[in-house]
Formats: structure tokens, sequence, C-alpha cells
């Protein structure tokens, strides 16, 4: 038990609050709109410690709970079909970008998941609505692939172009939740393969990781329970301006 505790005692009980509150309001995020755990996550959790330490801790929550929104919806195999070069190009991505920038280059990784953060929360709340044509997507879902990849390796973030492009693809309700559980699903594990070759992703993070899993399955509960209760749109404009406003913070003062 010592093992999979330790680096919480390492941290210290502050920042062992500050992960398992962050882990159960970035799985109440997730349970309301079906994205934002490892965003929030990434951004609040990038307020006390570095990039790279918030990634490898949100990769088992992150993991499993995307593994459980693709189960369902009965749209898998064709997905798989439409959409394995943007995957591929996001796994093939996040290892570029690992071996060309990574997540302990600086200060300015900080700097740069503040930037992402902004133009995510900016991009949901301005973004006009459109669609991607067919003879569009086949060279613009590897584009986006790719530079989602890159961005992931720097930031943790794999929101960005992702998430855009994914809802202009003109998908029903659940073919898009379904694509966003895949989406996130490489990205997780690319970016996990990413920290494991740095040597960020260790034992102790691993066991940290998989503690942190619990408070984020009790949030999606709560989510889920919350759903049912408010209105989705006014929570994803209230959660955008959230990620804007946090991205314009780590952006200038990180």
């Amino acid at each position: 038990m010592n093992t999979f505790l330790a680096f919480y005692q390492d941290i210290g009980p502050a920042l062992t609050l500050l992960v398992f509150g962050t882990f159960l309001l970035a799985g109440t995020v997730k349970g309301v709109i079906g994205l934002g755990l490892p965003t929030v996550a990434m951004g609040l959790l990038g307020l006390a410690m570095l990039p790279a330490q918030a990634a490898a801790l949100l990769i088992i929550p992150s993991t499993v709970t995307n593994l459980w929104q693709l189960a369902f919806g009965g749209h898998l195999s064709a997905l798989l079909k439409r959409l394995w070069p943007m995957l591929l190009l996001i796994f093939l991505g996040t290892g570029l970008g690992t071996v060309w920038l990574g997540m302990n280059g600086g200060g300015w990784v900080v700097h740069a998941l503040g930037g992402a953060l902004l133009v995510y929360g900016l991009s949901g709340l301005f973004l006009p609505t459109f669609s991607v044509k067919p003879e569009t997507e086949r060279w613009l879902g590897p584009l986006c692939g790719v530079i989602t990849g890159i961005i992931t390796s720097a930031t943790g973030v794999f929101v960005i172009p992702a998430v855009p492009y994914l809802q202009a693809l003109g998908l029903n309700r659940d073919q898009l939740v379904q694509a966003l559980g895949l989406s996130f699903t490489v990205s997780t594990l690319a970016l996990a393969a990413g920290l494991a070759w740095r040597g960020s992703l260790g034992g102790g993070a691993f066991n940290a990781s998989l503690l942190a899993l619990v408070p984020a399955l009790l949030g999606m509960w709560l989510g889920q329970v919350v759903r049912q209760r408010i209105s989705a749109v006014l929570f994803k404009r209230v959660f955008f301006i959230g990620m804007a406003l946090l991205g314009g913070h780590l952006l200038i003062e990180g």
C-alpha cells in the first residue's frame, strides 16, 4: 500500500487534495458533456506542478473513462474505417512531438499549455459551426491528426484541433460521442508511450494515476446525475469560459 501512496506522501496533503479534487471535477465535467477530463486535469494541475507530472497522473483515468465512452454506441467499426488516417497521424504526431518537443523543455511548456487551453475555450465559445466535405476529409483528417499529436506531446491537451474537426463531420450524437472517445483513447495511449520513453511514467506515477481513477469515476457518476438536472448547453458554455480564463492565466503567469 505504501508503494501506491508514495507519490502522494511526497507531494503532501495539500497537493493530494488538489489532485483528488481536480479529478473529481474533471470526471464530473466529462459525465455532463462527454469530454473535458484531461483538459480540466491538465489546466488545474498545471497551476501547481509540472505539465509532465500532471500528464502522468491523467493516463489511467483518461484511458479508462475514454474506453468506457467508446464502448457504447454500436458505431466503432464504421468509425475506425472512416477515422483511421487521423488516428494514425495522432499517434505518429505525438511520437514526433515527443522527440522534437516533449514536456520537459522548461517554462515555455506551461505557457504552451495555457495557450492550448485558451484556444480551446475560445473556439468552443465563438467558433462557428462548419462542415467538412468528403473530398476535404481525406487530407484534413490526417492534418488535424498530426497537429493534435504535436500539441498533445507538448501540453497533454489533445482536443485541438481534433474536437472541432470531429464536430464538423456531421456525425449524430452517439457517433460523435464514440468518435471523441476513440480519438481521446489513441491520444492518451500515445501520450503514455511518449512519457514512458522520456522516463516520466515510472511505477510511482502509474500507481498514483491508478488511485486518481477513483475520484474520476465518482465524478463521472456525479456528472451523469447533474446532466439530468441542468442545461447541458449552459454547462458547456461555463466550461469553455472557465478553460479560456484558466488558459489565459497560465499563458500570462505560467
